[in-house]
């Protein structure tokens, strides 16, 4: 077994053992719980990769995975880690391999939905915790389809016989078992299905905010200074767990993890949070973490009474946040009050470093054009400090040269010492 895809794991020492037990195991700790829907396009396919390495590798020991979700895999940073090891269990003779519906459900069609037909997936795997079944595939894609690889027996084939004898399971196990059906044939088959998936690729469209940290609104003295605020910030204290919202192409939480045990960049775009997945991936950063979401949509918690899928902070509150670039987009594109969003970030607890574009700003400018005059009173500098330090004790403040940016260092009420906001400077 290839243990270098299993979290980190020890024996339980025997004293501590349930009565009736074989055996405990203790797992290493995965820093920030993370759902498939909130993953990149990399980052599925290499979920889906881990599993059907994980279950060849079980087949050598005549073992078998009985499901195939990918709520069995966590992210450690940028690396995939299997976490059921209780899915493993003893190959029975004559029975088929057991997960391949759930896998195409949750790893296979999401991906061939945004690989082949431009459909990201996240709507899909959010809204049903099953995934998409082979019927509703089969709706989604043309004649045309079948003939590209994959489809015809994965979504073709296994819609029509599924149409045929779903209502026959127990029948149908019956006769493949009877008919004598071979460990080899599984492992043919995940083979089948590893090198299909393996060549599935997705590459995010060149968009304003794919190049965003290239075509900014930044001139080069100005960037350099905001790097330079954030970093002292970042590196004035250590920090547990810190959360790049708005994180873009990841530039701040490259440096935010310069001070921090673990980061958690997020964005709404899910092109540059793949483009950075995939720089960390290649560097085997284990400290960063990427999340497509929108914060003004965010992953609600979902499942049996909402328990068993947590909403972002009760996953984990931060103690430091960067809101960079981003205030602009969730009050005016995103209609959320100034108050409102300030006052979300005062519910986590936690330190801020907040970034403020004012209305000369070109990409604020940019936001505000197709809407009717008038709108959005709220988004003034004044207005937006008021509400922040009624929230917050803002210990720092720097305009930048261009003077359409304002940055904030700012902690909870009462742990901080306050500067004068009203004093220009």
């Amino acid at each position: 077994m290839r243990t270098e895809l299993l979290p980190g794991t020890g024996d339980v020492p025997d004293q501590l053992l349930v009565k009736g037990c074989a055996g405990v195991l203790r797992h290493e700790r995965i820093p920030f719980v993370s759902y498939p829907y909130e993953w990149t396009f990399s980052m599925l396919k290499e979920a889906a990769l881990l599993q059907l390495d994980l279950l060849l590798a079980g087949l050598e020991e005549d073992l078998i995975l009985k499901d195939s979700t990918p709520y069995n895999v966590q992210f450690k940073g940028s690396k995939p880690v299997f976490v059921d090891v209780g899915s493993f269990e003893r190959l029975r003779e004559g029975e088929p391999w057991v997960g391949y519906r759930q896998f195409c459900m949750m790893y296979l069609y999401p991906l061939l939905l945004q690989a082949v037909k431009g459909v990201e997936f996240h709507p899909w795997l959010r809204g049903s915790i099953g995934g998409i079944t082979p019927a509703q595939m089969r709706g989604m894609v043309s004649f045309r389809d079948r003939f590209r690889k994959g489809f015809f027996l994965n979504v073709f084939m296994h819609a029509k016989l599924e149409a045929r004898h779903g209502d026959r399971g127990k029948e149908v196990k019956a006769e493949v078992k009877q008919a004598g059906f071979k460990k080899e044939l599984i492992v043919a088959n995940v083979r089948r299905m590893r090198k299909l998936v393996e060549g599935l690729d997705w590459n995010p469209p060149q968009g304003v905010w794919v190049a965003y940290g290239e075509r900014n609104s930044y001139s080069d003295d100005d960037a350099k200074r905001k790097d330079e605020f954030v970093r002292e910030v970042v590196t004035s204290q250590p920090w547990n767990l810190t959360w790049d919202i708005g994180a873009n192409n990841g530039r701040y939480s490259l440096i935010a993890e310069e001070g921090s045990d673990y980061v958690l960049a997020v964005d709404a775009d899910q092109g540059p949070v793949e483009l950075l997945h995939r720089t960390l991936h290649e560097e085997r950063n284990e400290k960063i973490l990427t999340l497509t979401m929108n914060l003004a949509d965010p992953s609600p918690s979902l499942g049996w009474r909402g328990l068993e899928r947590k909403d972002l902070p009760a996953r984990g509150k931060p103690d430091l946040v960067l809101a960079l670039a981003l205030v602009h987009h969730v009050t005016i594109a995103a209609n959320v009050p100034v108050a409102e969003f300030v006052g979300w970030l005062a519910d986590l607890g936690t330190s801020l470093v907040i970034e403020f574009p004012t209305r000369e700003d070109p990409m604020v400018k940019k936001l505000l054009g197709p809407k009717r005059e008038g709108l959005h009173p709220d988004y003034e500098r004044v207005s937006f400090e008021r509400v922040l330090a009624d929230a917050f004790d803002v210990e720092r403040r720097e305009r930048s040269q261009s003077g359409t940016r304002l940055l904030y260092f700012a902690r909870p009420k009462g742990s901080g010492t306050p500067i004068d906001l009203t004093a220009e400077g």
